[in-house]
């Protein structure tokens, strides 16, 4: 899941960077600087899109029947854990069979299971297949924090509320929507369209690493992915920019243990293990990693310069020498929409202790949601965390044995241009900006595959429908539920329509 959150500011933050902090800096060291030079060039905002050669009336069908669906899939409840994402298996293979579209559904562990489904290449010598991957797994909700039920997908003032409207249903929907209307717009190709919905994202990965050990070959090879990530922010009825991840940052979550001597919660004892790790914790979570500018992040920066007010310009122009400025650096640190992709972070997320509140137990412990810039290193970073909390009673340990080095795909591509002759069409005068994304999404398993891999949405949202995303009242504008399908047709069919 992506980090949607967080990146919108004030606009009372006259300092703040108005549109950077949303710029997510795509700040991708394993990039060279020649593939960075290589821009796309430009297009031209006025040519016909395929849509436009669907008639008015089918087309508001097709709005219809994303509605429809949009509301039937949220209502299916797959919170991970447990998952049961065989009932939304079920779901689209329903509807992928009525529309006569070849699928495959693996069960791979009892409730849990993924769908594969193609359009196949209509021409004699077809480019290497185009995949849309969506995860059906949503994470956990308190129905009690909600203004509506989670999975009841009732609309409200123009708002289709439920679990999974922002992560990531509704680009599954937009994916079975524009596999429809390929279909049944008989559009030809010049390489397969490839649907695949997989499960367990949100906790182990499971679905996508089941797949890709057990039927690679039903991947086909396939040039291009696109799955959960990007985003374009609405600002006064406005999109700022079209923002598409090529890159994230590395998950290296950290298990904290401390020990220390048990006994009854009536008689304090300053060496417990529960004040060990407070203590512990204190220190880690002031630490600041350094601040560092990734080389590409100036490109990107410089790129946005002209759309800042006159005291902002420079700054983005030129963003290596004004981090250089402690007063810009503490406005860096300070903003929760910028710290995160200039820096290494670290995030408290869980603690436990006694299960009795009389008992002081012989072991506390804590995680750590910690995450790296691409290039750094995990041992030299766990090194520096242990030599902070400098207690021989309190060990700090990785949770995972492995660690996922962050990738990254380029920009001068077939995909890239087809998002951005799209995105411009829709969205004249915002930028297309790649993106450094601080959470996880599969793209980086299909990184490791040769498949260049963005993450994209085709829906516009508020700063407040974002930041819904894993939080309460997750939402999504019905407008955007109509149009958000239309948008992403027309890119499958600019990069994959047989010429």
């Amino acid at each position: 899941m992506p980090n949607k959150t967080g990146t919108f500011l004030s606009s009372s933050r006259q300092m703040g960077l108005a549109l950077a902090a949303r710029v997510t800096l795509a700040a991708v060291v394993v990039f060279s600087g020649s593939a960075w030079s290589q821009r796309p060039p430009k297009t031209d905002p006025n040519s016909a899109m395929a849509s436009s050669a669907i008639a008015s009336e089918r087309m508001s069908q097709y709005e219809a029947l994303a509605v429809n669906w949009m509301q039937e899939y949220l209502r299916i409840d797959t919170t991970n854990p447990p998952g049961n994402e065989a009932k939304a298996v079920a779901f689209f293979k329903r509807i992928l069979d009525e529309e006569g579209i070849e699928n495959q559904t693996f069960e791979y562990r009892p409730g849990r299971g993924n769908i594969w489904a193609r359009l196949p290449a209509t021409v004699p010598h077809p480019k290497r297949p185009f995949i849309m991957l969506s995860h059906m797994d949503v994470v956990t909700s308190d129905p009690s924090q909600w203004k509506v039920p989670p999975f009841s997908a009732e609309i409200v003032d123009g708002l289709m509320y439920g679990r999974g409207a922002q992560d990531m249903k509704s680009e599954g929907l937009a994916h079975l929507v524009v596999m429809t209307m390929l279909k049944r717009e008989k559009v030809p190709l010049d390489r397969d369209i490839i649907f695949l919905a997989t499960s367990d994202e949100e906790v182990d990965d499971s679905g996508t690493d089941w797949m890709i050990a057990n039927h690679r070959d039903l991947l086909e090879n396939a040039e291009f992915l696109i799955t959960e990530g990007g985003e374009n922010p609405l600002v006064d009825n406005k999109v700022k920019y079209i923002g598409l991840d090529v890159a994230e940052k590395s998950p290296f979550w950290l298990h904290v243990v401390a020990n220390g001597r048990p006994g009854h919660g009536s008689r304090p004892n300053p060496q417990s293990a529960p004040n060990r790790l407070v203590q512990a914790l204190s220190r880690v979570l002031s630490y600041q990693p350094e601040i560092k500018v990734i080389p590409v992040m100036d490109e990107f920066m410089r790129q946005l310069a002209p759309l800042q007010p006159p005291s902002l310009a420079p700054k983005f122009r030129n963003i290596t020498r004004a981090i250089k400025d402690p007063a810009f650096r503490e406005i860096i640190s300070q903003d929760e929409s910028l710290n995160f992709l200039f820096r290494n972070t670290i995030s408290l997320t869980m603690m436990g202790g006694s299960e009795q509140t009389n008992v002081i137990p012989a072991q506390a412990w804590a995680n750590l949601d910690v995450r790296l810039l691409p290039g750094e290193d995990p041992k030299k970073f766990l090194e520096r965390i242990r030599q902070i909390v400098a207690d021989p009673n309190v060990a700090v340990t990785p949770l995972k044995d492995s660690f996922e080095v962050a990738n990254a795909s380029p920009i001068n591509t077939e995909l890239y241009q087809s998002i951005r002759t799209v995105m411009e069409h829709y969205y004249p005068g915002a930028p297309v900006v790649p993106r450094l994304s601080g959470g996880y999404t599969e793209n980086q398993r299909f990184r490791q595959l040769g498949v260049v891999s963005y993450g994209f949405s085709p829906f516009a949202a508020t700063e407040e429908e974002g930041a819904s995303e894993h939080g309460n009242d997750e939402r999504i504008r019905v407008e955007e539920v109509k149009h958000g399908p239309k948008v992403l047709y027309d890119v499958v069919v600019q990069l994959a329509g047989a010429k």
